[in-house]
Order: C-alpha cells, then structure tokens, then sequence
C-alpha cells in the first residue's frame, strides 16, 4: 500500500444475521492490517456462530447458511484474537460508519471489551465515492450529456434535465447487461421498455413507497417495522384492532392506509 501510515490501518467487512446493529449478530468478519512500519499486511478471515437465525434476506445476500457457521465459534471465544488483532489501529471499511464498526462496538460490548473510537481515526471508502461521485441531476446532466445545469430548481429546467439524462441514459447502456452484487444477470435492462425499466428501478422488496411493508420469501406481506416487524399484516392488524386503527389515525402515508385497509378486509372476507 502506497500510503504513509502513522499508526496501523485495519481495513474490515463483516456479514451479518441481518442489517439492524443493535439486534443482529456477526457471522463473518475479515480484517486486513497494513503495517506503519512497512511489514507485510496481516489478514484475518473467521466465520462465528451467532447463536441467532440469519435472515432470509441475509442469507440471499451473503450466502452463509445457518449450517455454515453451526459448528463454529462463538464471538465470545474469538473477541480476544479479533480485538488484539485490532490493537490500537485507525479503521477503513465500506459504509463502515454506518454498519461494521458500530456493529462490531456492540459484539465487544457484549463480551466486556472496551472498544472505543475515541482515539482512532476511522475511513469510510463508501463516502469518497459518494462524495467525489455526487447522484445529483446536475452531475447526471454533465455525466451523460456533458453539460452543465441551468436555472437549477427551477422545475420546468430539472424535468427538461431529467429527460436528457434519461435519453443519455438509452443511448449509453444501449446493449449493455446488469449483473447485480449476487451475479444474477440482467440481459440489456435499460431499453425504451417501460415496463422493462419499471422493473429495473424499483425494488420489489417493499410494498409500499416508504418501506413500512414488505413482502417475506414466501412473498406475503410484512411488516418492515415496529412490534409486528416481519409478521403478517393482515393476520394482526385483523386480530390487533387497536393496532390497526392506530395506524389509521397516525403519520403514515396514504399509500400505507390503503393497502392495510385492503388487506385487512381480504382476510376477514376468509382470502386467507
């Protein structure tokens, strides 16, 4: 590594039970240590048994399977080798402010070990891409139309943008195949298709616009939040009524009312 180290720089990933720090459990970490002294880089790769269920939507992102990690160490018999591995090095991840380092935190906290970030410098490599990278229109525009912005927020000039973006957008991709982060291949998905890009820009995951449902593998609907978070809707807000007038009556969208009041009915009409 072509970089001038003061102290020890520890780059981590780790996968996990699911995506929630608080609740969800380590399955996997992988460090690598580059030296300040200028010694060969140290790797740690260890699988660890969570004592939890992975979730479905974890399991399909990472593939680690429940028998995978059945028969190895808990994170309480590998925290002493991860942390001293660690020492007193600067961390780097990816959107490793938001999910491993705090994810790691809590799992030493659990074990008694002090893991603070105090007095470590921490990088996150996500925000220089995002940064340097910005998913603005007016950096769309220059990037696929090589042109800058004008009159920006102004909406008739954005949705004019909007347009050549998305024109540049055929013109670019035309022919071109997706793979997503699991290899699953996508053959030319941005075409003059509607349905086709419907399908490519929306994540079918969710029911709803503000992610407060959505649908389980077995693809019914869940709830994505609260004292229900992943059973069903329909069976308990039919049973829960205080729940589900609750709902009714609170800040969510429109959208959200809709779908319960439908499938609350579906159910209690015996579509079940």
């Amino acid at each position: 590594m072509e970089l001038v180290l003061k102290r020890n720089l520890v780059f981590l990933d780790i996968e996990a039970t699911g995506l929630n720090v608080i609740r969800d459990r380590i399955i996997q970490i992988a460090m690598i240590r580059y030296h300040a002294n200028g010694e060969e880089p140290a790797q740690l790769n260890q699988l660890v048994n969570p004592g939890i269920p992975i979730s479905e939507e974890a399991m399909q992102v990472h593939g680690i399977l429940p028998g995978d990690v059945a028969n190895k160490p808990t994170f309480a018999q590998v925290a002493q080798q991860l942390y001293d591995f660690i020492g007193d090095a600067d961390l780097a991840g990816y959107n490793s402010h938001r999910f491993d380092i705090p994810m790691l935190m809590e799992e030493f906290a659990r074990v008694g070990l002090d893991f603070s970030l105090n007095h470590r410098r921490h990088i996150d490599v996500q925000r220089i891409f995002y940064k340097m990278e910005p998913r603005t229109l007016k950096a769309a525009l220059r990037f696929y139309c090589e042109k800058d912005m004008e009159d920006a927020h102004d909406a008739l000039a954005d949705v004019q943008a909007t347009v050549d973006v998305f024109l540049g957008q055929l013109k670019r991709y035309e022919g071109v195949d997706y793979e997503d982060q699991d290899g699953k291949a996508t053959p030319a998905p941005v075409r003059m298709d509607v349905q086709a890009l419907h399908d490519f820009t929306n994540d079918h995951r969710f029911v709803d616009a503000t992610q407060k449902l959505k649908y389980d593998h077995r693809g019914q609907v869940v709830f994505n939040f609260g004292k229900y978070v992943g059973k069903p809707v329909a069976e308990s807000l039919a049973k829960d009524k205080d729940y589900y007038n609750w709902m009714l009556h609170k800040e969510f969208s429109t959208q959200v009312k809709q779908i319960i009041k439908k499938l609350v009915r579906e159910y209690e009409q015996g579509g079940r």
